[in-house]
């Protein structure tokens, strides 16, 4: 889904939509608004969020992306999944990158929160240049220490089947509406 309510996207919406459907296939629930991100994560429940800022570049596709897919079959896993889209629902990151605090913008980039506290992030840089599998590992050790909810996100079954949008922005259209 899309929300053009506010500033409008920066790339075509189709040609993200297989970007967006890679973490939603394993478990990832969309935040568009900044009222989502709100009602999210700022939640007193003791429950573990995760919240990756998806974005249309290569370490988002070649790393990130299937990085976070990976972690998520690992025996420990955060309670909840939520992604925004950098360079679409632009006002939700926005929001995101708030509650983040003194970080500078970074996407792709993945945040864990508790309670509305920030208690994990992962910039790009930190992404940049590593493969999935690093990510998958730094993001475990994470959920080790943070997480009790069981995993993985999907079965591993339906997991070998997800297809990773290997595509970076500097193919996608921009938006034109």
């Amino acid at each position: 889904m899309f929300n053009i309510i506010s500033r409008p996207p920066i790339y075509d919406q189709g040609a993200v939509q297989p970007m967006r459907d890679e973490l939603i296939a394993v478990g990832f629930e969309e935040l568009l608004t900044p009222t989502d991100v709100e009602n999210a994560i700022n939640v007193n429940d003791d429950k573990i969020i995760l919240v990756m800022i998806n974005s249309v570049c290569g370490c988002a596709a070649g790393s990130a992306r299937p990085g976070v897919s990976l972690a998520l079959q690992h025996k420990v896993i955060p309670d909840k999944l939520y992604t925004v889209f950098a360079g679409q629902e632009r006002d939700a990151v926005d929001k995101v990158r708030q509650l983040i605090g003194d970080f500078p913008p970074s996407s792709p980039s993945i945040a864990i929160f508790k309670n509305g506290s920030l208690i994990y992030f992962m910039q790009r840089f930190e992404i940049e240049g590593r493969r999935a599998e690093e990510i998958a590992q730094s993001l475990t050790e994470a959920f080790d220490e943070v997480c009790t909810a069981k995993g993985p996100s999907i079965n591993p079954e339906y997991f070998a089947q997800v297809m990773h949008a290997k595509m970076c922005g500097s193919k996608i259209p921009l938006f034109k509406g």
